[in-house]
């Protein structure tokens, strides 16, 4: 299929959140990186084949239910970050005072660990099998 059959340009992940600041401060403490675009009511990070954007829920909006994205329950969208050393994100989820949630599971892939941001998405944390030379 050619590129100009594909029905859309780009795709990235959007996260809603009624607590933009926080959730801006922990990506950005997270993910070691400034956002390339910031407003009062959105915010984008620039991954390497990932754009993450974080934006202000309309209160409005009858598709935006704000009581879903409390941080009392776990948001229904799961980030899986793939990383060069677990336990170098694992300090530093710790020193955001966002420890992981359990223990590192090891699987033939290689090994993961979950994490939770500040409105309680989930993050999958994988480190792959170092593969042999």
């Amino acid at each position: 299929m050619a590129v100009s059959e594909i029905c859309c340009a780009d795709a990235f992940v959007t996260l809603a959140s009624t607590q933009l600041p926080v959730q801006v401060d922990f990506y950005r403490a997270f993910l070691l990186l400034e956002p390339s675009l910031q407003t009062a009511s959105y915010a984008e990070f620039s991954l390497p084949g990932l754009r993450l954007a974080i934006f202000v829920p309309k209160l409005d909006n009858k598709t935006d239910n704000v009581s879903v994205f409390s941080a009392e329950s776990s948001g229904a969208m799961s980030l899986c970050l793939e990383v060069e050393d677990l336990s170098a994100v694992i300090a530093r989820l710790r020193k955001l005072n966002y420890p992981p949630a359990g223990d590192i599971i090891h699987a033939s892939h290689g090994q993961e660990i979950y994490a939770y941001d500040p409105d309680g998405n989930r993050l999958i944390l994988h480190q792959a099998v170092a593969k042999a030379v």
